[in-house]
C-alpha cells in the first residue's frame, strides 16, 4: 500500500530514481579500473586481448537481454518508468544532443591545444569504426526486436541508440584523455549517464534498454581501439596526414554523425 504522505511519497520516489543513476555510474565507473595497458595502442601492434575489459559492458548487455523476458526486471521497468512519470513537468529533449557531447569533447579539447593520445586521424578513425560497430550492432536490435517503447510510439525500443552513442563517446573521450586525466573520462560517463535518464525521464524507454545501450557502447569502443592496428595498416597504410571535420547531423527525422577526412 503506497503511503498517503506526500513527504514519504517523494523521498520514495526520489531514492528509487537514485537507485538508477548509481546503477548506470557505478556501473560505468568500473571501467575505469581496467589496467590502463588493456586498450593501449603500442608502435601500432596489437596489444594482448584481456577478458577483463569485456566485464562491465558484457553484464550491462546481459541484463538489458535478460530483461526482455524475466517478469522481475520488466516489472522494475515498469515501476522505474512510473515513478520518474510522476515527476514529470516538461520533456526536454537535451538527450538529441548530449549523446554526441563526450565524443565531440575530444576535438573540442584537442582544438584548443589540450592533446589527447592519438593524432586526428587515428582518432577519427577509431571513432568512425566505434560508430559503425555500435550502429549497426543497435539497427539490428531495434529492426529484430519487438520492444515496445514506454509512450507507445513504436516498438523499437530496445537498445537505446541515444544511451549506445553517449556511452561509445564516453569510452572514447576516456582512452583519448585517461592519461592527460582520468577527470575528462569522468565527465564523459556523467554526460552519458545523463543522456540514459533523459531518455528515460522522456518516456522513450526502458531501464533494461538504457542499459543494454550503454554497454554496447562502451564494448564498440574497446573493439575499435583493439584493431585499430590492424585497420590502419590494411586500409590506411601510407597516409599518415590526414584532415578533416566530425559533426553530428539531424536530416529532419534522424540523428546520425557525419566523418568528412582528406588523406
Amino acid at each position: 500500500m503506497k503511503s498517503t504522505n506526500p513527504v514519504l511519497r517523494n523521498l520514495t520516489k526520489n531514492m528509487k530514481i537514485t537507485k538508477i543513476m548509481l546503477f548506470l555510474v557505478l556501473g560505468s565507473f568500473q571501467v575505469f579500473g581496467q589496467n590502463t595497458k588493456i586498450d593501449s595502442i603500442q608502435n601500432n601492434k596489437i596489444v594482448k586481448f584481456k577478458y577483463e575489459a569485456l566485464i562491465i559492458p558484457t553484464v550491462l548487455i546481459g541484463y538489458g537481454v535478460v530483461g526482455l523476458e524475466s517478469h522481475t526486471l520488466q516489472l522494475l521497468n515498469t515501476e522505474s518508468r512510473d515513478e520518474i512519470i510522476e515527476s514529470i513537468d516538461d520533456k526536454f529533449t537535451i538527450d538529441d544532443f548530449s549523446q554526441y557531447s563526450p565524443f565531440l569533447a575530444v576535438y573540442g579539447l584537442n582544438a584548443f591545444g589540450v592533446k589527447g593520445k592519438n593524432n586526428f586521424k587515428d582518432r577519427t578513425i577509431i571513432l568512425g569504426t566505434a560508430y559503425l560497430i555500435m550502429g549497426g550492432t543497435v539497427t539490428i536490435l531495434k529492426r529484430t526486436g519487438n520492444v515496445e517503447r514506454p509512450d507507445g510510439s513504436s516498438k523499437n525500443s530496445f537498445p537505446s541508440g541515444h544511451t549506445a552513442t553517449a556511452f561509445m563517446g564516453a569510452e572514447f573521450l576516456y582512452q583519448e584523455y585517461k592519461d592527460v586525466s582520468v577527470w575528462y573520462g569522468i565527465s564523459g560517463y556523467l554526460v552519458a549517464t545523463g543522456t540514459g535518464l533523459f531518455r528515460m525521464y522522456n518516456n522513450r524507454h526502458w531501464l533494461t534498454d538504457v542499459a543494454a545501450g550503454a554497454g554496447i557502447g562502451i564494448l564498440s569502443t574497446k573493439i575499435a581501439y583493439w584493431i585499430h592496428p590492424l585497420i590502419k595498416k590494411t586500409i590506411f597504410k601510407d597516409k599518415e596526414i590526414a584532415n578533416g571535420i566530425v559533426m553530428p547531423f539531424y536530416n529532419g527525422k534522424e540523428y546520425g554523425l557525419g566523418i568528412s577526412m582528406t588523406l
